[in-house]
C-alpha cells in the first residue's frame, strides 16, 4: 500500500492502471474560450483531431459558438459546443443551435451544462428539460457529456446527483445516444476515486472523462476554484504552495495523475480520458501534455508505456 499526501486514503498500487491511464493522456481534450480567438496558438499545440470544446459563457450569443466551432473544424479540430441550458431562451434557440451545430460544423458531440446564471432565460431551466425536449434525438447528437462533480455540488447532495446520472444512463441506453461524463477539477486524486466509487455502488456504468486543471500559478487556480466550487482539495494546493514557496511558481495536475495511475485498475475502469482546462494558457497545456508520459512516471511505468509504443516523440 502507499499513502499520498497527508490526508488522503491510502490506494492500492496497480501495474495494469497505470499503462492504461497513461496512453489515453496524448487524446486528452481541452478547453477554449467561445469568443474563438485561440485557434492559431490551438494550433502551435495541440494536433489536429484533438476534442476542443467550446465554452458557453453568460451573455453568449450562441452563433458565434457556432462559428468558432465551424472554425475548428475547417482547422482539423473535431468542435464539441457547450451548451448551457439556462441561457437558451426559448425551444426554437436551442433547436436553431442545434441544426447550425450539425450543418456548419458537423458537431456530433455536446457538453451540456445547466449554465451559471441563476434564473433561467427561457424554458430550460437545467439539462433535464434539454433531454426531455427530443430535440437532441431529432439532430442525431450521437454523444453527450454532461458535468460530474467529484468535490459535491452546491445545490445538490450526493444521492440527488447520483439519481440524476442514473436518468442519464437510461436516457443513452433508450435512445441510443452515448452518454459520459466530464468531471470538474480537483486538486487531489482522493476525492476523484471516491467518487467514482460511488457510482460503482450505484450502479453507474457511465464512462468517465476525468478533468485537469493545466499548469498555472497557484494564485491563478485558487481564482478558478473558487469561481468553480472546489472545496476540500483546496488543501493539496495549499501544500503545494507551501512546497514551493511562492505563488509564481505554475503547478500542474502531476499529483492527480500520478494518484490515479497509483490506484487499482478496478477502481479506475471508469476512466476514458482526460480534459484539460488550460487555466495557464494553452501554450502551458500543451507542452505539460507532452511532457508529463517522461517526467511523472515511475521507471516501471516508463518501459510499459514505451513497449506498448505509447509515448509520445
Amino acid at each position: 500500500m502507499r499513502r499520498h499526501d497527508k490526508g488522503e486514503a491510502p490506494v492500492t498500487v496497480s501495474d495494469q492502471s497505470s499503462p492504461r491511464l497513461a496512453a489515453l493522456l496524448p487524446s486528452a481534450s481541452v478547453e477554449i474560450s467561445s469568443r474563438g480567438h485561440q485557434i492559431a496558438e490551438l494550433r502551435d499545440h495541440f494536433a489536429a483531431g484533438t476534442d476542443v470544446t467550446i465554452t458557453f459563457l453568460p451573455g453568449d450569443n450562441y452563433r458565434h459558438n457556432i462559428e468558432t466551432a465551424a472554425a475548428l473544424r475547417r482547422a482539423g479540430y473535431n468542435p464539441v459546443p457547450h451548451i448551457a441550458a439556462r441561457e437558451m431562451p426559448s425551444r426554437e434557440a436551442l433547436d436553431d443551435f442545434l441544426a447550425r451545430a450539425r450543418g456548419e460544423a458537423d458537431v456530433s458531440r455536446i457538453l451540456l451544462i445547466a449554465g451559471d446564471v441563476a434564473a433561467a432565460r427561457g424554458p430550460f431551466k437545467s439539462t433535464r428539460e434539454v433531454r426531455a425536449s427530443g430535440l437532441l434525438e431529432a439532430h442525431a447528437i450521437a454523444s453527450v457529456s454532461i458535468a460530474g462533480h467529484p468535490e459535491g455540488h452546491p445545490y445538490f447532495e450526493l444521492p440527488d446527483a447520483l439519481n440524476g446520472l442514473k436518468a442519464w444512463r437510461d436516457w443513452g441506453q433508450q435512445s441510443g445516444t452515448r452518454v459520459d461524463v466530464v468531471t470538474q477539477f480537483c486538486f487531489e486524486s482522493t476525492p476523484i476515486l471516491q467518487w467514482l466509487g460511488a457510482l460503482d455502488r450505484a450502479g453507474i456504468d457511465l464512462l468517465v472523462i476525468v478533468g485537469l486543471a493545466g499548469p498555472a500559478t497557484p494564485a491563478t487556480l485558487t481564482k478558478f476554484a473558487l469561481r468553480c466550487g472546489i472545496g476540500n482539495s483546496m488543501r493539496a494546493l495549499r501544500a503545494q504552495i507551501g512546497r514551493f514557496g511562492r505563488l509564481l511558481t505554475d503547478t500542474g495536475p502531476d499529483d492527480v495523475v500520478r494518484g490515479l495511475r497509483c490506484a487499482s485498475s478496478a477502481a479506475t475502469a471508469p476512466i476514458a480520458g482526460f480534459h484539460l482546462f488550460p487555466f495557464g494558457g494553452l501554450r502551458k497545456a500543451g507542452v505539460w501534455l507532452r511532457e508529463c508520459d517522461h517526467d511523472s512516471l515511475r521507471p516501471a511505468e516508463r518501459v510499459a508505456v514505451s513497449r506498448a509504443g505509447l509515448q509520445n516523440p
